[in-house]
């Protein structure tokens, strides 16, 4: 718990509750955000989005210059709430027209395009919105700007219609969330000019609060038993514990972490490469319905909007910087999955793997981010020890305690002079150890008390194992 106001919202924003405790406030999200490393006064530098089971040979693009909204100036412009409020109340006529006009700039602008972002952020969403839809050649003066690039705008700006968005989110229970309110997840600033422009969100839950908890957990989707299972133990156990589960709704990993997560009435988010009120993959409809009930499901495009191979590969860095660290559950080494992981490290988030059988392709990209700087985890526990508070740690594994592990070493000493199988005397059993006869003969003594030798004649022998029922432990009678 990094503040106060997460105790005061507790009861109707806080995702489910486990040993952990729940999430607070971001005002100082570089320390409740469970940052990899300091960050010594510097901004930190992505450059390329992840995809989720998708080829990373795509361009993301995240090359941050400046943190977003670094002076009041920039929040002031850019935000959707009013100036040091934002949030769902109180907006004045001039937040809800930043607010239209970034509903509109979802629909023209593509994920992760910083070019845009830093228009953005130098003029604000509403005049570069009536740039790009203008004909006074404004547009034309933009750093960067190209006629073929102007013209695909003004294609996607004349069908643009932020009204009809809105009410098409509000329908399906979802509101349009974006930098400036209350309930934006600041740790997305960390994405720079390639920050989203605003978010669409579906779900009771507050997205801020939960993101500040939360871990990604994502992978192939061609995933085999062995990934499935790990990956759905990792989401039920992480949501015992408080955490949010993150991850894309795709099928195989994705799909496993958030059935994980809802199995045991936990909280979960997934993030779309389409809008949210779009079942895809179509076969996860169920699941999807099941995720906005129970907990979240946000998307950077507007509703009705569908997939693409880009889109996917973009998508990922949204789940990388919502979260507080990346758990890779297979990957081969050609994924999108090993982007979103690489991507966390650039953001300053932890990266893990979960290690698989060297023989199989779908574990070799994981095995080649454990080699770098990724750590290996093999359960929730270890996990949160990573990603959480000080005092969140994994337990102490050890092997079995086994009786002689409390014999001294004359007793073992003795105890290894025995032979398995027949009966050995005093003499030789001195002379094997190194002792005398009256020290050997004081330790066969203390071991036959504790039933590890019994006399047989003259002689000693060790004390036979007591018989096991084989078929009993085969499950027999």
């Amino acid at each position: 718990m990094c503040g106060p106001e997460a105790a005061a919202r507790r009861h109707t924003l806080e995702p489910a509750r486990g040993k952990g405790g729940g999430p607070g406030p971001d005002v100082e999200h570089d320390r409740c955000h469970g940052r990899a490393g300091p960050r010594d006064g510097r901004d930190e530098r992505g450059r390329d989005g992840g995809g989720d089971g998708e080829d990373d040979g795509g361009r993301g693009g995240v090359r941050e210059r400046g943190r977003v909204g670094g002076n009041a100036g920039d929040r002031d412009r850019n935000g959707c709430g009013e100036p040091g409020g934002g949030g769902s109340g109180g907006r004045g006529r001039e937040g809800e027209s930043a607010r239209s006009a970034r509903a509109a700039l979802t629909r023209v602008l593509e994920p992760g395009d910083e070019r845009a972002g830093r228009w953005l952020r130098q003029i604000g969403p509403d005049e570069l919105l009536r740039r790009l839809m203008a004909e006074d050649g404004s547009a034309g003066r933009l750093p960067g700007m190209t006629a073929a690039r102007l013209g695909g705008y003004r294609l996607r700006a004349a069908a643009a219609d932020p009204g009809r968005d809105l009410a098409a989110v509000a329908a399906v229970g979802g509101r349009f969330v974006c930098p400036g309110d209350r309930e934006w997840p600041s740790q997305l600033d960390d994405l720079g000019d390639a920050r989203p422009v605003g978010l669409w969100v579906r779900g009771l839950p507050d997205l801020r609060l939960w993101s500040l908890r939360s871990v990604a957990v994502v992978g192939a989707r061609a995933c085999t038993s062995y990934g499935a299972h790990m990956a759905a133990a990792l989401g039920s156990g992480l949501a015992e514990r408080g955490w949010v589960v993150v991850s894309g709704a795709a099928f195989g990993v994705d799909g496993a972490a958030h059935r994980g997560a809802l199995a045991v009435g936990g909280a979960t988010t997934a993030v779309l490469a389409c809008g949210v009120d779009v079942p895809y993959p179509r076969g996860h409809a169920e699941l999807l319905g099941r995720v906005a009930h129970q907990g979240l499901v946000v998307a950077e495009l507007p509703p009705s909007s569908h997939p693409t191979r880009s889109r996917f590969i973009l998508r990922n860095r949204v789940i990388a910087a919502l979260t507080r660290g990346t758990v890779v559950v297979e990957a081969a080494l050609r994924s999108g999955s090993l982007a979103t992981a690489r991507q966390a490290q650039r953001l300053g988030r932890f990266a893990m793997g979960v290690p698989g059988p060297v023989t199989s392709g779908l574990s070799a990209g994981v095995h080649e981010l454990l080699r770098g700087e990724g750590v290996l985890v093999t359960d929730a526990d270890e996990v949160v020890e990573l990603v959480g508070d000080i005092g969140d740690l994994a337990p102490v594994r050890r092997g079995p305690v086994l009786p002689r592990d409390h014999l001294d070493a004359g007793a073992v000493n003795i105890l290894d002079a025995l032979p398995y199988h027949g009966v050995a005397h005093l003499r030789d059993l001195a002379r094997t150890a190194g002792t005398s006869a009256d020290e050997a003969l004081g330790r066969l003594y203390e071991l036959h008390s504790l039933g590890f030798v019994e006399r047989e004649g003259d002689g000693w022998r060790l004390t036979p194992p007591s018989p096991r029922n084989d078929d009993a432990r085969r499950g027999g009678t």
